[in-house]
């Protein structure tokens, strides 16, 4: 017989927290270890998860002395978890914990490393509420999508069943909301046997309690670009170095007519503005995609970067001249090395500068990744 530790993180929830509880033991056919992490909640919560652990031995609570957030109360109850399966709990009442059952089947009978339960692929009764909401739920599901190369209706699910040498082999730095994004990101690269089963859902309104907003949802956004767009399928890379591309282009054209119409020669104009928009494109690759936070750990490494730069550089440089040469008005010769420039960057960078496998039919990940 399996055991599921189900981690219920719980902040300021005296209302239901107790009810949900009760729903997950009466649950049967089950053995739980169920982990309450208590995250330094202002109202009775703790006093009612340490009167239920005396109550019930199958049940343990830890706290933390100062609010963290949800990814950081899901850190530490993964980190305590000692069953087969582990799986998260909302301590609210959105979520129905008879339908563990069928989550963590495909777990028990060895088809499936990670079992997700969707609330937009089912015939189960789900209340009606926020339109908006909804929109972007799946909006941020569509993102998620397109960055990972999987196929999910409902990345932002509470109910997330994993083995448990999955989900602690990952290692979670966000410790809000941003948690969802950031486990879906890195259960797609470790390219594990994932599973989707509807559920139902009884969504509660922002009077009764709930917690997420707009600022969670615009956090999400960048999780989703944080932890994805390193290993994205090349077509969505390219599409994102478009846009820092571009934005970089427009640092170049602005910095290279300025200087031009002070008086400077082409080539000193454009080799300035070049460097000064290889900066910009360069920390903006390293904040948004590709190796975020890189370390360079050898001197190779470092003189292969300059030589992209020197090589698109001078490219950017006789293709202006040229250009010019040829009658062409300045700002025109100028964005069209600028666009020349971008696809030779982002090839650089992406196979020479950075040459992480992506994933789909471009490149598969490597199966023994960790999610770190």
């Amino acid at each position: 017989m399996y055991q599921l530790s189900l981690v219920i993180p719980c902040f300021n929830e005296e209302n239901t927290l107790e009810a949900c509880i009760h729903r997950v033991l009466d649950v049967s056919d089950i053995n739980f270890e169920i982990i309450i992490v208590d995250d330094a909640s202002t109202d009775e919560s703790l006093n009612i998860a340490r009167r239920l652990e005396k109550e019930h031995p199958q049940i343990r609570v830890l706290s933390h002395s100062k609010n963290q957030g949800k990814g950081a109360a899901l850190r530490t109850g993964f980190k305590e978890a000692h069953g087969d399966f582990i799986a998260v709990q909302d301590a609210d009442l959105e979520y129905n914990p008879m339908e563990l059952k069928k989550l963590v089947t495909p777990l028990a009978e060895g088809y499936a490393d990670v079992v997700m339960g969707s609330r937009f692929l089912s015939t189960e009764p789900r209340r009606v509420l926020y339109f908006w909401h909804a929109m972007g739920n799946r909006f941020l599901t569509f993102l998620s999508n397109m960055f990972t190369d999987l196929n999910l209706t409902d990345m932002e699910t509470c109910y997330k069943v994993f083995k448990k040498e999955v989900i602690q082999n990952i290692n979670i730095r966000e410790s809000r909301f941003g948690v969802e994004p950031e486990l879906v990101a890195k259960i797609a690269r470790m390219r594990l046997r994932i599973y989707e089963m509807g559920i139902s859902y009884k969504g509660r309104t922002y009077e009764e309690g709930k917690k997420i907003g707009i600022k969670d949802g615009l956090w999400a956004i960048y999780c989703i670009l944080r932890y994805n767009a390193h290993s994205a399928p090349l077509p969505v890379q390219f599409c994102l170095y478009l846009m820092i591309g571009g934005f970089a282009a427009t640092v170049n054209l602005l910095c290279f007519l300025g200087l031009f119409h002070a008086g400077a020669a082409p080539a000193i104009a454009a080799a300035v503005a070049f460097v000064v928009a290889a900066v910009v494109n360069y920390f903006l690759c390293i904040l948004i995609m590709f190796r975020h936070r890189a370390r360079w750990s050898s001197g190779t490494e470092i003189a292969i970067f300059l030589l992209v730069v020197a090589i698109v550089c001078l490219a950017d440089v006789k293709t202006t001249q040229l250009m010019i040469a040829f009658g062409w008005a300045p700002w025109l010769s100028k964005m069209s090395a600028s666009a020349l420039c971008l696809v030779m960057n982002f090839m650089g960078r992406r196979f020479l500068v950075f040459p992480e496998r992506p994933k789909g039919p471009w490149g598969k990940s490597n199966p023994n990744l960790s999610g770190k």
